[in-house]
């Protein structure tokens, strides 16, 4: 049993630890090192990009983003009774710890994919998603039980900066480790590659053990009840009933669904794109990515300054403004040093709007609410569905025209419309 502490700086760091342990993940699995691993060992029995998944025949970087639709599709529809016994329980820990050891199981499953079990490896694809973005709501909700409000950007931004240092230092060993393999007594070939999975594995589950610890266990002092299962769906009803009653918060919401398919689109399928359409080497797109992730801690704190002095919404409207400049741009890339160019800007914002997206709906839902996980949920719920349909349309799109160059140019839609709403959110103070 806990009691609620706010602003004590052993919890803070606690939970921003959480964001060191799985960005790796983020950076690692879904971004640089498995996409382009996946990418290599996918192929038909001729060398070819055309892939049998369960009779199934379509092209390897389609399979792995309607993967990925498949896996934040199933998170979307499990989180809201997970997150409202979380509430209604007091188990919000248990969940963050029970989704962090699957995702990070997972990984160390990938070791096993060696091209030929698509099956199998497209499974840890989506145990692994699941894992990571199931945690997230309960992760996120513990920011309003253990901050003010007057720290949530900060704290958000904080813990964003220190997940993208934990994430490119344990990239770096990896990338050490795949293009220098006699220094670890490896042989040249996918072994590294693989070994890099089960490292941040390891990572994940070592360092998510201090944000357990430090973690308050259930703050509200809820009791366990054998109605649990129906003590979920009601909290369920209580909080969506609340929402209605919430006209900013509402579209708020709508807002993030659209410009955040578009941002997690360009996150989860970038290195396919410079593997795919610009024929970028493997320590090519590694070093884009380093300097994605670099550039983005700057970012998240820039744009929490600016935040501070001209509002969350005016930030997040300057930068969807520049995510709808890096679509068009991506159309028209044709040569590697674009590409750095194009990951600087991507990362300038990437930070920036992941985390003020965060504080921001932290500042719309109600203060005296108690019920944090089950409103986080409904966050984590748009989140999810957002990128189910932005991977979908990234992947649908390439199907329909045979380029990822449309599919980026597509993204744009998401993000204008995403732009026109959050427009629409008028609160004082944000």
């Amino acid at each position: 049993m806990s009691k609620l502490i706010l602003n004590d700086k052993r919890i803070t760091n606690g939970w921003c630890m959480y964001d060191w342990a799985n960005s790796v993940y983020s950076l690692t699995i879904t971004t640089a090192v498995f996409p382009i691993y996946y990418e290599n060992i996918a192929k038909s029995p001729d060398g070819g990009t055309m892939v049998e998944f369960l009779f199934w025949s379509l092209p390897n970087t389609v399979l792995y983003s309607y993967a990925l639709s498949f896996s934040f599709l199933l998170t979307a529809l499990m989180q809201p009774l997970l997150s409202g016994v979380a509430d209604s329980t007091g188990m919000k820990k248990t969940f963050l710890k029970s989704f962090a050891y699957l995702g990070a199981l997972a990984c160390a499953g990938m070791y096993f994919f060696i091209g030929s079990n698509i099956e199998f490896g497209i499974l840890m694809v989506i145990l692994a998603s699941i894992g990571y973005s199931g945690g997230l709501v309960f992760y996120d909700a513990f920011l309003p039980e253990i901050a003010t409000v007057d720290r949530y950007d900060k704290l958000s931004a904080k813990g964003y900066s220190l997940g993208y240092i934990g994430s490119v230092i344990l990239l770096i060993f990896n990338l050490i480790m795949i293009q220098k393999p006699q220094i670890f007594g490896l042989v040249e070939g996918s072994l590294p590659a693989r070994i890099s999975f089960l490292t941040v594995a390891v990572w994940w589950i070592g360092f998510s053990q201090i944000t357990f610890k430090r973690l308050p266990n259930n703050p509200y002092n809820r009791g366990k009840s054998n109605e649990w299962l129906k003590k979920g769906y009601q909290e369920l009803r209580t909080v969506y009933s609340q929402i209605k009653g919430l006209p900013n918060l509402r579209r708020y919401v709508l807002a993030y669904f659209f410009f955040n398919a578009g941002v997690q689109a360009v996150m989860y399928l970038a290195s396919l794109f410079g593997a795919k359409e610009l024929n970028l080497e493997t320590a090519s797109l590694i070093q884009i990515v380093l300097i994605i992730q670099l550039v983005a801690i700057g970012g998240a704190y820039l744009f929490a300054e600016l935040s501070k002095h001209k509002g969350n919404i005016f930030s997040l409207v300057t930068m969807i403004a520049i995510w709808i400049l890096v679509c068009v741009l991506a159309y028209y890339v044709t040569s590697e040093m674009q590409f750095y160019g194009l990951a600087f800007l991507v990362g300038i914002i990437m930070g920036g709007i992941q985390a003020l997206s965060r504080s921001t709906y932290s500042k719309l839902i109600p203060k005296n609410t108690e019920d944090h996980a089950s409103f986080f949920s409904f966050y984590n719920v748009t989140f999810n569905l957002s990128i189910v349909m932005g991977t979908l349309a990234y992947g649908s799109i390439e199907l329909l025209t045979g380029s990822m160059r449309y599919s980026a140019l597509g993204l744009t839609v998401f993000f204008i419309i995403g732009l026109l709403l959050v427009r629409k959110v008028k609160v004082k103070g944000i």
